[in-house]
């Protein structure tokens, strides 16, 4: 095989080349926050956090006043006053209307369970960010591409504005 000669893949051994979005889709649904850190775009990190922690801190307030609407019809559909199956009636709904009590259950009980839809869907959202900017950080966006708008004489000596993009 003489006259033969190699050329090395530049692209692929560069120092600086840039993380591989598969990789960086799967560092991320690991741990949410890792592939922006791969994509060194670590200012989005506690976004993140801060995002799963209202969603979070939200979660439990509609968990907590679910058990206690969830108890308080229990306990005024009960006919025994000893069986307190989901604990006691707090003291805001002790003479509250049990239609009331049962639609507010209902209801903060829909709203929790919709929750963990949205915080699916955030810790989808950070994966998918963090591909889709592994994907787009090798794109060029220098400085050359250009547009101005300006005014201009178009047919037949008629005043016009001229919009000029230039891609290079």
């Amino acid at each position: 095989m003489r006259g033969v000669t190699f050329v090395q893949d530049t692209l692929q051994s560069r120092p600086d080349s840039f993380p591989s979005p598969k990789s960086v889709l799967f560092k991320s649904l690991t741990i949410p926050g890792w592939g922006q850190i791969e994509n060194k775009q670590i200012w989005k990190v506690p976004i993140i956090y801060g995002m799963f922690a209202g969603i979070g801190a939200y979660t439990v307030y509609l968990n907590s006043n679910y058990k206690d609407y969830r108890a308080a019809f229990y306990n005024a559909n009960q006919g025994d006053d000893n069986d307190f199956r989901f604990g006691p009636t707090p003291e805001r709904l002790v003479n509250v209307n049990p239609n009331q009590l049962q639609s507010a259950r209902n209801s903060f009980r829909n709203r929790r369970d919709f929750m963990f839809v949205v915080l699916g869907l955030a810790y989808g959202l950070n994966a998918l960010d963090a591909y889709i900017f592994a994907h787009m950080r090798s794109f060029d966006v220098s400085d050359d591409l250009s547009a101005s708008i300006g005014p201009a004489i178009v047919q037949d000596s008629y005043p016009g504005v001229r919009v000029r993009v230039n891609l290079y």
